[in-house]
């Protein structure tokens, strides 16, 4: 049955025993009366802008509503599992929508989960709790060679692309962006006009693709580059090396999201799936990595560039240190993609096997970085399901200065997880380049949406640091957060992890980093 099937078989149903009530018997109307109110409601549903369900699959929508209502747990089997398949709980994805609609308020009872469970992680709070700041603090991206440093919100929006979105949610994502005064990245899709007709703040990304500065034979393309850098809504130009969901693998666009508009924005052919190469062609060294991101940050006017990476080898990342040093420059920025992010698209094995959690990714660039002493010039983004403000809180410890949110933004702009990502038939509209199913997102409803998840997060971020004695970021330190290992033994992150001192490196490495510090080639990326 087509999506429009339920509300069309209940008009003609109405109609015809409507007719049949005035030529032969009003009995007819019993059947004729029900059926009329359930065409109302299909109509209502078309018409309405709230549930993007409802407006593509008017009447039998209601079904899930219903689910909802009778047996959460069975939407949450059923409707809303995870990309990867590893649900959010339920804590964490009521939270999420229920900040989404601006309806977040306290539970009743207390928690339900098995804090004598080994993993569970809790922050510490103060004695002396401070007040919560009234403007929300924000990170000054720009190292010394940056001459246009940004102030980074402390939650933005992560790297999703045009054409693995569709359009109405990219518009959506930016303009409560721009309401909210934080930024989107755009995913290494290109630079499309709906990142940029409400003015929300962008960090373009650039893919081994390099879709939207692409040459004819598929390199990088400068001019191209430089030109649509120099847009005063591009505040940041990231250079993606890896995600967390499919590290070592280039993106896949299937050839049947690829329209004619698509096509122009990414400049391949239409109609023909898309993949992107798993290796840059603009470096092939780690010092080589380093010259380029100098580039862009040239080509650019000279605002904040950086790259974004899952973490594997640490002394891979240690080489590209090495080369920061012996260049005499280094990125602006290094955003961490964790093994736990979500994507559309990609194979089960990679995403389940392959890849540095956002943990340990974040603490090996962070401690390298401190190691090297260019900590106070490199600022790290985290990203990797970050959902809540506890999320927020705990990556800040680990070694992030701000964070990045795909999924929970995703649910804000009415996404359901139903998993057809890949196949154009996104019942929400979110994920799909079919305009009948795309209308279905209201641009205007779910920009609010997004405005209020981000704001909400934020500020349960700063209550818990509050709570924690710290008025800002700088202030949270690895102690402040603990893990249980076992039912008996809890171990903060002080003693959990190694962390360097400023220069440590340079001056004497530690015996746990000296072999990986040793072997790391700044002109070559040993394994």
């Amino acid at each position: 049955m087509t999506r429009f099937g339920a509300v069309t078989v209940t008009l003609l149903a109405a109609a015809l025993t409507a007719a049949l009530a005035g030529a032969f018997t009003a009995w007819w109307l019993v059947a004729a009366v029900p059926l009329g109110l359930l065409a109302v409601l299909g109509l209502w549903d078309l018409l309405q802008r709230r549930h993007a369900v409802l407006r593509n699959y008017p009447v039998i929508g209601h079904a899930r509503y219903l689910l909802e209502r009778i047996r959460p747990e069975l939407q949450q089997y059923f409707i809303e599992r995870n990309f990867d398949g590893r649900p959010f709980d339920r804590d964490t994805r009521s939270i999420v929508y229920e900040r989404a609609k601006g309806t977040d308020a306290e539970e009743p009872y207390g928690t339900e989960r098995d804090v004598y469970r080994p993993g569970h992680e809790f922050l510490v709070q103060s004695m002396a709790p401070r007040p919560v700041p009234d403007v929300p603090p924000r990170v000054r991206i720009g190292g010394p060679d940056c001459s246009k440093p940004y102030d980074m919100a402390l939650l933005n929006v992560s790297a999703m692309s045009f054409g693995s979105l569709s359009a109405q949610a990219v518009l959506a994502l930016n303009k409560g962006a721009s309401a909210g005064g934080f930024a989107q990245d755009t995913g290494e899709g290109g630079l499309s006009e709906y990142h940029l007709r409400h003015g929300g703040h962008l960090i373009w990304e650039i893919g081994t693709g390099y879709f939207g500065c692409r040459d004819k034979d598929g390199g990088f393309d400068a001019a191209e580059f430089a030109d649509k850098s120099a847009h005063d809504n591009v505040k940041c130009v990231s250079l993606k090396l890896s995600q967390g969901a499919k590290p070592g693998i280039g993106g896949v666009l299937p050839g049947a999201k690829v329209d004619a508009e698509i096509a122009r924005v990414r400049e391949v052919p239409q109609g023909r799936t898309v993949i992107s190469p798993p290796y840059h062609q603009v470096f092939s060294t780690p010092r080589e990595l380093i010259r380029f991101i100098a580039r862009m940050r040239e080509m650019s006017g000279g605002k904040p560039a950086g790259f974004k990476l899952c973490v594997g080898s640490r002394r891979q990342f240690l080489a590209v240190c090495k080369a920061m040093i012996e260049e005499g420059t280094a990125p602006d920025f290094v955003i961490v993609d964790g093994a736990e992010g979500g994507t559309g698209a990609a194979p089960l094995e990679f995403a389940d096997h392959v890849g540095t959690p956002l943990t340990e990714g974040l603490t090996t660039v962070h401690n390298a970085l401190v190691g090297v002493g260019l900590r106070d010039r490199v600022r790290i983004g985290a990203s990797g399901k970050i959902a809540t403000g506890s999320d927020l809180v705990k990556r800040m410890v680990q070694g992030a200065d701000y964070g990045n949110a795909a999924r929970a933004m995703m649910f804000a702009v009415g996404c359901i997880q139903a998993q057809r990502c890949h196949t154009n038939t996104c019942p929400v509209g979110v994920t799909t380049q079919d305009p009948r199913r795309a209308r279905a997102l209201d641009v205007g409803d779910k920009s609010l949406r997004v405005q209020r998840l981000q704001a909400a997060t934020v500020g349960s971020a700063l209550q818990i640091m509050a709570s924690m004695g710290v008025t800002e970021p700088s202030q949270l330190r690895p102690h402040m957060l603990r893990r249980r290992i076992d039912p008996f033994t809890v171990r903060g992150y002080d003693e959990l992890y190694e962390w360097l001192a400023p220069g440590q490196l340079l001056a004497e490495a530690p015996a746990s980093w000296a072999a990986d510090w040793a072997a790391a080639d700044p002109d070559r990326f040993t394994v």
